[in-house]
């Protein structure tokens, strides 16, 4: 009974209809792009540009929704990665202290925490060089007391 059970046929049928099943989660509902409040006053157009390749799809109420982030189980982790980026920071709402916003800025694209790989993956566009880096960090408000990349000291 149990070998019938397990023949490739019905295995692939209980996936597809699992597959079909998960479609009904309704994460779409937490798409959305609210209105967008302000922006980031950034400091060279540069920055600007960069900050919108690779962070604006996570971190602000612009996202670009591609069709696949309207297919389970990819929507889940998508949708669940813009709305962790947006709480942690939103470029289209007011902006706390613009000094801390560039230090951490920083921090997450010179260590390469930002963007993530997963993102990289299907947007291999925003990958950020060593310049970009330093552009996007440069041109973000509050960034003169930042040290620049040659300045730091690793020790």
């Amino acid at each position: 009974m149990m070998k019938r059970l397990f023949r490739p046929r019905n295995v692939a049928i209980a996936l597809v209809a699992l597959f079909v099943v998960i479609q009904a989660v309704p994460v779409w509902a937490w798409q959305t792009n609210p209105p967008v409040v302000s922006d980031v006053a950034w400091t060279t157009p540069e920055a600007a540009s960069i900050a919108r390749r690779a962070c604006y799809d996570c971190h602000s109420n612009e996202t670009v929704w591609p069709w696949y982030s309207k297919v389970a189980p990819v929507s889940w982790l998508v949708t669940y990665d813009v709305i962790k980026g947006r709480n942690a920071l939103n470029f289209s709402l007011p902006l706390r202290d613009p000094a801390e916003l560039a230090e951490e800025i920083a921090e997450v694209v010179r260590s390469g925490e930002m963007p993530p790989r997963q993102y990289l993956l299907a947007h291999p566009d925003a990958k950020l060089t060593p310049q970009e880096v330093q552009l996007l960090i440069s041109g973000t408000p509050g960034s003169a007391g930042l040290p620049s990349e040659q300045g730091r000291d690793d020790d």
